[in-house]
């Protein structure tokens, strides 16, 4: 398993987080995804290392970005 915290700008909600935890959670591999609303902190839990480019992807899908 391997553990990577990011540092995720403009969420302000609830719903914020909803949308980044069900977008980044549809990347394979991805075991969980835990959000700190609060710091903009994003935990992934992933089977394998997983790349930038595909966290930034996804939470820009989401509406936001990674610091």
């Amino acid at each position: 398993m391997t553990e990577t915290v990011y540092t995720v700008t403009g969420m302000t909600c609830e719903h914020c987080v909803k949308s980044v935890t069900e977008e980044v959670g549809r990347i394979e591999g991805v075991e969980s995804v835990s959000v700190d609303l609060p710091t903009g902190a994003v935990t992934v839990v992933s089977a394998t290392p997983l790349s930038d480019e595909a966290i930034r992807a996804a939470v820009d899908e989401a509406g936001y970005q990674v610091a």
